[in-house]
């Protein structure tokens, strides 16, 4: 159990399972069902749950969620290969049953903030406010690295990958940490119980499908990303870190966007700035519509 070395949450979180598309998903929950609904999406290798330091900070009544996607935290599946648009189509399931009528307010976060971006896009009629955190998509790729992209997909489906373990969950932490060196100790320790479970023998394993690590068979075309954020009706908050590598490519082609920068902030804002991003989420969200 974490000990008086880990953050201590000041509001409590509730996890709930939902079935979505045949995968068992761990969604956590804060706040009453009576309150305003605010979707979180993670990004790639982090949790659902790792929102709670930002929930902390929020000064206003919220029923946030936060599910773990496909593959990671606590929603296991076994899947030789994840396929991008599963995620757009979990995320429209995960919004029916949390808001069937209601358009609804997205944050995400990196690759979460890119699922919301390619959503609100395709669907834009359920998005009613997107805050992207940093989810800038990817470079763009030539048509003559298919050949290549497919035998590197071929090859690596005899082979399966693995995470690295560690001793214990303080090792995890202090890496953690390294990388989101504003974090506190305690918030690193916290985070460290969330992305990784205790062995048999002892050693940590991360809570993640290794075949996350594995090369997609499809290349990324940027073209048809912002052809989707570009149909967002939504009004859009970009979010970067002025100490972040993708805060140069954060102003995205959204029609109705704005951009709004964190201080003293790599990429992992809600790690290193929670108050400041609960601020900019709750003045972003109850702000006069133009």
């Amino acid at each position: 159990m974490p000990g008086s070395h880990t953050y201590e949450p000041k509001r409590a979180r509730r996890s709930a399972r939902l079935s979505i598309r045949g995968v068992d998903y761990e969604v956590s929950e804060w706040g009453s069902a009576s309150d305003p609904l605010l979707v979180y999406l993670h990004g790639w290798g982090d949790t659902g749950s790792t929102f709670q330091f930002v929930v902390d900070e929020l000064r206003r009544d919220w029923f946030v969620i936060a599910p773990d996607w496909r593959g990671f935290g606590r929603t296991a599946v076994d899947a030789p290969t994840y396929w991008f648009p599963d995620y757009l189509a979990d995320l429209d399931h995960l919004l029916r049953h949390y808001s069937p009528d209601a358009p609804v307010r997205l944050v995400g976060h990196s690759m979460g903030g890119n699922v919301a971006g390619l959503y609100a896009g395709a669907i834009p009629e359920r998005v009613v406010s997107v805050i992207n955190l940093e989810g800038v998509g990817l470079p763009d790729t030539d048509p003559t690295e298919a050949p290549d992209r497919y035998r590197d997909w071929i090859e690596c489906s005899h082979t399966r990958p693995e995470y690295s373990e560690r001793d214990n969950f303080s090792t995890l932490a202090k890496t953690i940490r390294r990388k989101s060196p504003r974090m506190t100790s305690a918030q690193a320790e916290f985070v460290a119980r969330e992305w990784a479970e205790e062995n048999t023998d002892g050693r940590i394993r991360l809570r993640a499908d290794p075949a996350h690590k594995l090369p997609g068979p499809v290349l990324y075309r940027r073209a048809e990303a912002e052809a989707c954020w570009r149909n967002v009706a939504a009004e859009v908050l970009l979010v970067a870190g002025r100490r972040s590598d993708f805060g140069s490519h954060i102003d995205l082609p959204f029609p109705r966007r704005q951009v709004a920068w964190i201080e003293d902030a790599g990429h992992m804002l809600h790690f290193e700035q929670p108050g400041l991003l609960a601020r900019l989420i709750e003045e972003f969200l109850t702000k006069p519509s133009t």
